[in-house]
């Protein structure tokens, strides 16, 4: 637990601390969330970057204290690159524009990181009200973490929270492609694939202020994701990939396959010409399938260690204290 004390001094004290919130159409609820991590980290600044809105977003924010920029390509995946890219500092506070997320929580995740040293501290989400969390969110959450954990051995039980602390080795050295909602895909990933140190934190999940609509789709939106994951894991683990389509195919041969083999050995015949090619067929794309995992594994290794190579250019952010002693 942080130290609840006002006279306690913070353990991100002399690291400089950006909050980046991204935002479409939030003028009601910014001006709160920006007050609110403004009292939490009075020594952080805040950014806003206002992704085309038709509302007062910026206007709002910029009244509540905010640094606000503006991103003109749409979508949360452009926003959070611009951001990453364009933003200064040694820790990074990311949080939703939503007012849905504890303010109050980010010194203590801050902390975290300080404390265990690691790149990624994730805000897990425990409902404090029962409409917060929509049930098709819920179970789309719920079964893509489960992919992601089971394909890339993450470690992270809310992939899709939008509250997270990073390190600047980490903002600095991710690689994104993402356009929208799968941003928090990628950012789970490239973790995992890296070998970071990352951790969750439990932190209360509120609905939204009146006013305030979700932008997130949720089949729309949780399609994108899922052939997110596909993509990453051809990308990432490409011997796993090719190996499972290689299998499948030759497994497909196999089964056509084997009444032509059962009738062969009855009547020394070949009774269905188009068939017997097929199997060939198959079994010779199914071979090339797994050859080329095997041959891409060994890229995705080179580029591996080339993203690792990047991420150590960056120095450990430490709390000054440390240094100091």
């Amino acid at each position: 637990m942080a130290d609840a004390s006002p006279t306690a001094r913070p353990r991100h004290a002399g690291l400089t601390v950006a909050v980046l919130v991204p935002c479409l159409n939030e003028e009601a609820a910014i001006g709160k969330v920006v007050a609110d991590f403004r009292a939490a980290l009075p020594d952080a600044t805040v950014y806003v970057y206002d992704n085309n809105s038709t509302d007062r977003t910026a206007e709002v924010a910029a009244v509540a204290g905010a640094v606000v920029r503006r991103e003109r390509r749409p979508g949360k995946g452009n926003v959070v690159r611009r951001m990453f890219k364009a933003v200064e500092a040694d820790l990074y506070v990311m949080v939703d524009g939503d007012d849905t997320y504890e303010a109050a929580a980010a010194p203590a995740l801050i902390a975290r990181l300080l404390d265990d040293q690691l790149d990624m501290v994730v805000g897990k989400r425990i409902e404090t009200h029962q409409a917060a969390y929509r049930l098709g969110h819920r179970f789309g959450n719920a079964f893509l973490t489960g992919m992601v954990r089971k394909l890339f051995g993450s470690s992270i039980e809310d992939m899709l929270s939008g509250y997270r602390v990073f390190s600047r080795r980490f903002v600095k050295s991710f690689p994104s492609s993402a356009r929208e909602f799968e941003i928090e895909t990628e950012l789970t990933v490239f973790a995992g694939q890296m070998r970071m140190a990352i951790a969750e934190v439990d932190t209360r999940y509120k609905e939204r202020p009146p006013g305030s609509v979700s932008k997130l789709r949720t089949f729309r939106d949780g399609w994108r994701i899922l052939v997110t994951i596909v993509n990453l894991m051809r990308n990432e683990r490409p011997l796993l990939f090719f190996g499972l389509l290689g299998a499948l195919l030759v497994a497909a041969a196999v089964a056509l396959g084997i009444p032509l083999l059962v009738e062969y050995e009855r009547s020394h015949t070949v009774p269905r010409f188009p068939t017997a090619i097929l199997c060939t067929g198959l079994t010779v794309v199914g071979t090339v399938c797994v050859a080329t995992g095997f041959i891409l594994d060994l890229v995705s290794h080179v580029r591996r260690e080339q993203k690792l190579l990047a991420y150590l250019q960056h120095p450990a952010t430490v709390a000054r204290d440390r240094d100091d002693a």
